[in-house]
């Protein structure tokens, strides 16, 4: 997607070279490769892939890295803050969740124009969602036997984040100040970003009749646990059809980690049903994986029904800048309905239509 402002690269890349000798005191003969990726703000965030290679102490290294940056311009989000994202996976490191080596942080955006942080690069393939994995990429060329095994092992990786204690590693940053519940927060949060936006928020009825529904059957006493926030596949490495990074933590929060696994079926039926198209003959069923979640996690799947309706509403507001987004940089034409009808508000609305009271 087009940015605000293409990034100068090769500019971008003499400014890093020099934060990053400011990093490695010592280190000489120090240089960066050309950056690759996106060369200005994507949907969310911006991504350059580099290799390091340097002397230090009479050895020779080299480094495969990557910089997270944060957005510029038309963002997808009202708030972005990749300090949340680097402490998230650098707490993770001390666990069994599969996140990449943090690092640095760099909060000075004077230095690329935006707060970024560095991590190492982790070797594997994504599971494509452009175009969607159930009709194209490396994913729908698999055995049916290999598309569950990415499938649950994927999962696994979900489950892992689920049975950490989040208190011990010390998450207590994502807690609010003001004692709501989790729930509650998320809800006022989603509904303050949907007024953020989009122009007129009369023309998404659908997205206000979520609103309403799910703050009249909002259950009450959840769990409260880690939560990835953009829990799919999408967002995850993969090798040999192991899970080997867990990415993109943009979305991270506390809460009934039952959101996540709820996340992770909903954006699978965007993907296929969303869109009018048959899953993957290999993928378990939502039926299947929540009992394999449930199993894994010793976690409740009740409530599901409210959480999966959830994911389609924080779906559906995303959706609705994104479509305003691609309006924007002229990647949509000015007359598209793609922010108010797309494959999030239409399984909205079923889900809406067929949801039974949850108290």
């Amino acid at each position: 997607m087009p940015g605000p402002k293409e990034r100068d690269l090769e500019a971008t890349r003499v400014a890093l070279r020099g934060w990053l000798g400011s990093k490695l005191p010592g280190a000489e003969k120090l240089e960066i490769s050309e950056l690759s990726g996106p060369s200005a703000t994507g949907f969310s965030s911006d991504t350059l892939l580099f290799d390091a290679s340097y002397d230090i102490d009479g050895e020779s290294k080299q480094e495969r890295l990557v910089a997270r940056l944060e957005p510029r311009g038309f963002t997808l989000f009202p708030f972005n803050d990749v300090s949340i994202q680097y402490r998230a996976m650098q707490a993770l490191r001390k666990t069994d969740v599969p996140v990449p080596r943090m690092r640095w942080l760099e909060t000075n955006q004077e230095m690329l124009g935006s707060a970024f942080y560095v991590m190492d690069r982790v070797e594997g393939v994504p599971v494509t969602d452009t175009p969607p994995y159930h009709i194209g990429g490396w994913v729908s060329e698999l055995g049916e036997a290999d598309q569950a095994r990415l499938w649950w092992n994927g999962l696994d990786a979900l489950c892992a984040i689920h049975r950490l204690d989040w208190r011990a590693l010390g998450f207590q940053f994502l807690q609010g100040p003001d004692g709501v519940d989790p729930l509650t927060r998320q809800l006022d949060e989603y509904e303050s970003y949907f007024r953020w936006a989009v122009k007129d928020p009369a023309r998404y009825a659908v997205i206000q009749r979520g609103l309403a529904w799910l703050r009249q059957h909002a259950p009450a006493g959840e769990p409260v646990g880690l939560c990835w926030g953009d829990s799919r596949p999408s967002n995850q490495m993969f090798r040999d059809l192991e899970c080997v990074a867990v990415l993109d933590w943009e979305m991270v929060r506390l809460g009934n980690p039952l959101q996540d696994v709820a996340w992770w079926i909903a954006i699978d039926r965007c993907l296929s049903e969303g869109i009018g198209v048959p899953r993957l003959p290999g993928l378990p069923t939502a039926d299947q994986t929540l009992a394999h979640w449930s199993a894994a996690t010793g976690l409740s799947a009740d409530h599901f029904e409210y959480y999966e309706a959830l994911a389609f509403l924080k779906f559906s507001v995303i959706m609705a800048r994104l479509g305003l987004q691609m309006k924007h940089y002229e990647v949509a034409p000015e007359d598209s309905q793609m922010d108010v009808s797309n494959l999030a508000s239409f399984l909205l609305e079923r889900s809406l239509d067929g949801a039974t009271a949850v108290v």
